[in-house]
């Protein structure tokens, strides 16, 4: 996504999409630790509510001992509470942060969108599509879903709407060979992005992970470094299934960064920590809504702040 500063609402809405989480979170915290000096039962008790949270077990333990070295042993207002847990949390995310900048690499650059079947990926493509040809960008949007013809409507569409080149085929083509007549056609007439979906069918990973590694075996064909970017796109509202997902596409379709969408429509928000910290790839991008403006570059520090409910940035 672009580097330009993010909208001034763009804290309010991520603090607004997590509330359900920073409300199952925050109001139990502050509940049992604000005005009473901490003590280990205390600690033990926050380590708990953490893993509710969905921040997983390893995450929980190191969050709430960074947390009790901050506050232990004094009373601390809700704002101190807040504040030293937003710290805690942001310190376990920031080595998780990474850039998303399709427009800065190789021409054409191409970005590989991985996941399951309803995890957002398909929107997460036609939203990247717009802001890059809001940027000037000249993008090809290839709807490598091949066998769910509702998939390629839809991202008919998003092409549509953002002003992006689309390529398909019959329902049921072979998706590599997609993929290469994509490409093919975006070096001869200088396309700077390739936006590739694939399909997320889950019932047969055998057979989805085949078709992902013939798929990034023509690519290379054209370029040993593509693709250049490949996102494995997660639904948030699924919880820790999203752990699982995120080990059968890591270890097999080369990803190189995380999508998280839906974490406006969860208490499980939190989930994103475990996942940071499962995945080799980084965090890169976050959506809490339906809008284009809705997927924003991820900032472990804001993230953090919002998942405990303070919506400004210190």
């Amino acid at each position: 996504m672009s580097d330009a500063p993010k909208k001034p609402g763009w804290f309010k809405r991520l603090t607004e999409g997590l509330s359900r989480s920073s409300r199952q979170m925050t109001e139990q915290v502050v509940t049992v630790f604000a005005k009473k000096p901490l003590d280990q039962a205390m600690l033990d008790e926050l380590e708990e509510m953490l893993i509710e949270a969905d921040l997983g077990p390893k995450a929980a333990a190191r969050i709430t001992e960074a947390f009790g070295k901050a506050r232990f042993g004094r009373e601390a207002s809700e704002q101190e509470i807040k504040e030293s847990l937003a710290e805690a949390i942001g310190d376990e995310l920031a080595q998780r942060q990474g850039e998303f900048d399709p427009l800065s690499g190789a021409r054409p650059y191409v970005v590989l969108f991985v996941g399951v079947n309803g995890s957002g990926k398909t929107t997460t493509l036609g939203k990247i599509a717009t802001d890059l040809t809001r940027r000037g960008a000249k993008v090809l949007v290839v709807a490598g879903d091949t066998f769910r013809a509702a998939a390629v409507e839809q991202l008919k569409v998003w092409a549509e709407r953002a002003g992006a080149s689309f390529m398909s085929r019959a329902t049921g083509a072979d998706a590599a060979g997609l993929a290469f007549d994509a490409v093919q056609m975006a070096r001869d007439e200088a396309y700077d992005v390739v936006l590739i979906d694939t399909a997320g069918r889950l019932q047969n990973k055998t057979a989805l992970m085949d078709e992902l590694l013939k798929i990034v075996r023509v690519l290379k064909k054209f370029d040993p470094d593509a693709p250049h970017e490949t996102l494995l796109v997660l639904d948030a509202t699924v919880g820790r299934n999203a752990l699982a997902q995120e080990n059968v596409f890591g270890n097999t379709a080369g990803v190189t960064g995380i999508v998280m969408t839906k974490l406006d429509g969860t208490a499980r928000g939190g989930v994103l920590v475990p996942v940071a910290q499962a995945s080799d790839a980084p965090i890169k991008l976050i959506g809490v809504g339906e809008g284009v403006d809705d997927l924003q570059p991820f900032d472990a520090r804001a993230f953090s702040r919002s998942l405990v409910g303070l919506d400004d940035v210190a």
